[in-house]
């Protein structure tokens, strides 16, 4: 047995162990804070779901998006958003990891350790953000959505970083993309998509651009499998919301993968760039709010000239 296929059986095993988990937390029925008590998924993050994972399939990113339309729809409170991106894509993102891994080449001593990588850096991450005040969650998605709009502009303008380089690493480029995949994955569980920066990492470190395909498609989803554990054993995100991705989102990573053939991406990047940014200052707006409303405004402009 191949280790490309041990990989997928353990894909597959640890995808079902997170459903008996998710089935377990939701009969627990504890919500977090109002607006996040478990029940049917929600039809209008049904329709998220479709959308963003239809895109992300393609390479568009999910994560973003789905922010700026959760809160668009108050689907689901600040504090527990990252918690709900990593519950409810978790199983689209599976789909596409089975579907890559199977049809993209790439070495598999490469992939097991960077997957294996972020799995890590994911289990520590959700252990600290689920912990995580409102205010500073708040602040911390700001920035993460200012990075992954950054990372989408420098695509549009410079073009996806390619070439017909090699689809192994060894020696110090291998550590430094083990490394470089664990810190992408404590970041992806506050909301900081892991595909672009993948992308850019394994084409710096001299990959061909197709090999960051089955790596940040298996990366994504062993350790939001992982992450999002940890964000329902602690009731940090929004059930119904979290279920209504999941349902809307596995039919459209298929459709997106053996339906759709060729589209043009660049309208779609350059709206999410335009959300995102939106978002996050709506985020850093919020954040600020409700430190003055906690502190009273003269406080708070005392502290924010006090040296630190």
């Amino acid at each position: 047995m191949s280790s490309r296929t041990v990989l997928l059986l353990l894909l597959v095993l640890l995808a079902a162990i997170f459903i008996v988990a998710w089935i377990r937390a939701l009969r627990r029925g504890r919500a977090a804070e109002p607006g996040a008590t478990p029940g049917p998924p929600a039809p209008a993050a049904v329709a998220i779901g479709a959308l963003t994972d239809f895109f992300d399939t393609l390479g568009v990113g999910s994560f973003a998006p789905t922010t700026a339309l959760l809160r668009l729809g108050r689907l689901a409170p600040d504090r527990l958003i990252p918690g709900t991106l990593n519950v409810g894509h978790a199983l689209p993102t599976v789909a596409q990891a089975l579907i890559f891994i199977a049809l993209v080449a790439v070495d598999a001593r490469t992939l097991v350790l960077m997957i294996a990588a972020s799995v890590l850096g994911a289990w520590l991450g959700a252990g600290i953000v689920a912990s995580w005040p409102r205010r500073r969650v708040q602040g911390g998605m700001a920035v993460a959505l200012l990075v992954a709009a950054a990372l989408m502009a420098r695509q549009l303008v410079a073009g996806s970083l390619g070439g017909a380089g090699t689809l192994a690493l060894s020696g110090l480029p291998l550590a430094i993309g083990v490394a470089g995949n664990f810190l992408l994955g404590a970041l992806m569980t506050l909301g900081i998509g892991l595909y672009g920066p993948c992308m850019i990492l394994v084409s710096l470190l001299g990959m061909n651009a197709t090999a960051a395909f089955p790596i940040m498609m298996g990366s994504c989803a062993f350790l939001m499998l992982v992450a999002g554990m940890r964000f329902m054993g602690r009731d940090a995100y929004a059930p119904r919301a979290a279920l209504g991705l999941a349902l809307g989102g596995v039919p459209a990573v298929l459709v997106a993968a053996f339906v759709v053939r060729s589209l043009s991406l660049d309208a779609i990047r350059v709206l999410v760039i335009v959300v995102a940014t939106y978002t996050a200052l709506g985020m850093l707006r919020a954040a600020f709010s409700e430190t003055e409303e906690r502190t009273g405004p003269v406080e708070a402009a005392v502290r924010s000239v006090e040296p630190r």
